[in-house]
């Protein structure tokens, strides 16, 4: 018999009346402090992302040299 997991990972593609299915919580209901976190994980992410745009890579950089 397979054993339920203990933790919860939200589920995209769910139905969205399913009770079993977690519902995902409002933005504003999240603590200030969590907000604040997540806001400057997400900051840094995308700036990383833009950054790596910039950057050549590997394989652009050795056949410039």
């Amino acid at each position: 018999m397979p054993r339920k997991p203990t933790t919860y990972q939200f589920d995209l593609f769910s139905k969205p009346n399913d009770a079993e299915t977690m519902q995902t919580p409002q933005w504003q209901t999240l603590p200030a402090e969590t907000r604040r976190s997540v806001t400057k994980l997400m900051v840094s992410l995308i700036l990383d992302h833009v950054d790596g745009d910039r950057s050549p890579g590997r394989e652009e950089m050795r056949h410039d040299a």
